[in-house]
């Protein structure tokens, strides 16, 4: 092999190393910038995690309540008697009964059959007249225009994707002086709850918040300890 034949056989190794390189470099590329994880999958994998009869145990479980804290909850809301409240993605009725109990006029609301099936089933053998039960679609919390005092949104936040316009609409149909609840995990690794990558931090909720035109906002990191409560006003 002359010199000259020996430099073009190197340029051609030299070559096809850099195409490999390249190649590794683009697949990389494209394997960092898959779409990001939606939050309203957070909802798909909890349903593959477990049946509705299975979360309904683990909603009205005494693990939950422990956590959970209802009684602090409510205690923190004050004086609710007489007032319209939703409880979106109310799932089994834990929270909507019991406010219910406590005088608030409720509408549990969900966009699964099985779980409204369950809480008109509750609403029966408890004998209660202030509650009542709303199917709502994925995109929308099917209010009128300021029919409620309060909406409360529990541990279902993360669940709903385009938040922005949902809560445009949650807002139309709160009264100008009422608001909107929202208590969620912690976006760490706690005992409870979703993975981290489905959870928001505060921060991203009250951002989220005031693209939708909220406007002022009370913060409780410290009454639970694996979530936090936001309490959010109209601008």
């Amino acid at each position: 092999m002359n010199k000259i034949t020996f430099l073009f056989v190197l340029l051609i190794i030299a070559g096809c190393g850099n195409t490999s390189q390249n190649h590794k470099k683009s697949n990389n590329k494209h394997n960092h910038e898959e779409k990001p994880i939606k939050h309203g999958s957070a909802n798909d994998h909890m349903h593959k995690e477990a049946s509705v009869e299975e979360l309904i145990k683990r909603f009205e479980s005494p693990e939950r309540d422990a956590y959970q804290q209802p009684s602090k909850v409510l205690d923190y809301l004050g004086n609710i008697e007489g007032q319209t409240i939703i409880d979106i993605g109310a799932g089994s009725g834990y929270f909507s009964v019991k406010l219910a109990e406590k005088g608030a006029n409720v509408i549990a609301a969900d966009v699964n059959d099985e779980f409204l099936s369950y809480i008109k089933k509750r609403i029966e053998e408890n004998n209660l007249k202030n509650i009542e039960t709303r199917k709502i679609p994925y995109d929308s919390p099917s209010l009128k225009d300021n029919e409620v005092d309060k909406v409360l949104v529990v541990n279902t936040y993360h669940h709903i994707a385009n938040r922005k316009d949902y809560f445009m609409k949650v807002k139309q149909g709160t009264k100008p002086n009422g608001e909107l609840i929202i208590i969620d995990f912690f976006k760490t690794d706690v005992p409870v709850g979703p993975p981290s990558n489905h959870k928001l931090s505060i921060d991203e909720v009250v951002q989220e918040l005031k693209k939708a035109g909220y406007g002022s906002f009370s913060i409780l990191a410290d009454l639970l300890p694996y979530q936090y409560i936001i309490i959010a006003k109209q601008a």
